[in-house]
């Protein structure tokens, strides 16, 4: 049955989007707001807004009781939980399944299975999808060295319930592991509760690329191309882009097979994202992780292949046909999407919360803003500092550099700090515009001289 009334899960310009994405259905939307978002563009274009509590998240939007409540009590016969915040969280999945709420997203189970990095391996593997070699999960230093012995440096520690680069570390040599690995366990058991570790090789010439899928919760899935999001920053994604223009035709066609190989055989339910690295020097593809939510970085598989990814997950979630037909879905132009954050780069990239005098964005062809700010917006210091996303779209990789570095320079944002600069010098540089990057890219050749 189509779904009449989400509550809207979430703040800022993911909020945003979902309730454009809602309206176009003719779906009713109640966005939760903190007390810090009470004026926020998302609050004003809902059918209904409600307070949850004060601007601590842990208070408001990390309260998967007060979410589910907050559903019930206004009507809701849906929940869409965005990105961040309590998206992969089976917590909330289990409470709103319980509460007859229809969770946009995949089951609680899948999200179970997927957020814990190591049982996600073993499905891989079972999957017969390929792994960077690794280990299980190491319990002290002491066992780390056996196991980067057998490796070989340098080796990659990774959290296992973690992500976006927390309880991460790479090790070079057996003083790195000393160093490093109390500390990054500690960090992970912080972050995510659990400061278990495991072992990869670490790959030095490496994309990071992600294939966006969606499927139907039968064993039908289909993806929408991949993602080349390489230009990271501490494991974060600063720039990203579809598709992956380096990648050859044979090496394509496996990443995909293998996304759809791995999903297809947890019978996966509405969108989401799986990660690989590419050894651009083998050719290799390995498995990293599944996101089992909406990326932010979704706006560029859309604008590739015109299709409007939030709208199809409303479609999934409330049982309606959804042509599932690959044949159906083409990439036949270049998308590039920079992340525009309150953060002074020149400053170790300290947030620069504050209000905002003038929003002045670019405008034309093939030029997308997805934001929740305007003049006048306080950015509030309590959440993520990203305030909006550029995405140019173009005929191809050269053509769509050009027009991301034009779209840059006409940006005009003023009253805060913002990463903008650091993203003109980005696009600018002749490594980006040749394609001449990878994953170590930004922080070993762009970002030392930026700062100096």
């Amino acid at each position: 049955m189509p779904l009449k009334k989400v509550l809207v899960a979430n703040r800022g310009e993911i909020a945003v989007r979902v309730i454009r994405a809602a309206q176009a259905l003719g779906i009713e939307t109640v966005q939760v707001v903190s007390d810090a978002d009470r004026d926020s563009l998302a609050a004003h274009m809902a059918d209904r807004t409600v307070v949850l509590g004060p601007a601590q998240s842990r208070l408001s939007y990390l309260d998967p009781k007060l979410l589910v409540h907050a559903a019930i009590k206004t009507d809701c016969d849906s929940l869409h939980p965005g990105y961040g915040f309590l998206s992969e969280r089976a917590e909330l999945a289990d409470l709103c399944s319980d509460h007859g709420v229809v969770f946009v997203g995949p089951t609680a189970d899948t999200i179970d299975a997927l957020g814990d990095k190591l049982r996600a391996r073993a499905i891989a593997k079972d999957a017969g999808v390929a792994l960077v070699p690794g280990t299980d999960s190491i319990a002290n230093v002491d066992q780390a060295k056996q196991a980067a012995e057998g490796i070989g440096f340098p080796v990659v520690m990774k959290a296992s319930a973690g992500g976006g680069g927390r309880g991460m570390f790479i090790a070079r040599d057996y003083a790195d592991l000393d160093v490093s690995f109390d500390k990054a366990s500690a960090e992970a058991e912080e972050a995510f509760g659990d400061g278990t570790l495991y072992m990869e090789r670490f790959v030095g010439n490496a994309r990071h690329v992600e294939v966006q899928v969606l499927g139907d919760g039968d064993g039908r899935v289909v993806h929408f191309g991949e993602r080349d999001c390489s230009t990271q920053r501490r494991y974060q994604k600063v720039v990203e882009e579809a598709p992956c223009a380096i990648m050859p035709t044979d090496a394509r066609a496996k990443l995909h097979r293998s996304a759809i190989q791995l999903l297809s055989s947890l019978n996966y339910r509405n969108a989401g994202t799986v990660e690989f690295l590419y050894d651009v020097d083998t050719n290799d593809i390995y498995f990293i992780e599944v996101n089992t939510r909406i990326q932010v970085e979704h706006p560029v598989s859309e604008q590739v292949t015109g299709a409007d990814l939030v709208q199809l997950q409303f479609k999934v979630a409330g049982g309606e046909p959804v042509d599932f037909d690959q044949s159906h879905i083409h990439v036949n132009r270049h998308a590039i999407e920079c992340r525009i954050n309150a953060e002074d780069a020149s400053n170790n990239f300290t947030p620069s919360p504050g209000r905002i005098a003038t929003w002045q964005p670019p405008r034309g062809a093939g030029i997308r803003i997805d934001s929740h700010c305007a003049d006048g917006y306080l950015v509030p210091p309590y959440y993520d500092s990203m305030i909006g996303k550029l995405i140019v779209t173009a005929s191809d990789r050269d053509a769509a550099v050009e027009r991301m570095i034009a779209a840059l320079e006409e940006f005009q944002i003023v009253g805060i700090t913002t990463n903008l600069p650091i993203l003109r010098h980005i696009v600018s540089h002749p490594d980006f515009k040749d394609n001449a990057i990878s994953t170590r890219w930004l922080e070993s050749s762009v970002l030392a001289d930026f700062q100096q």
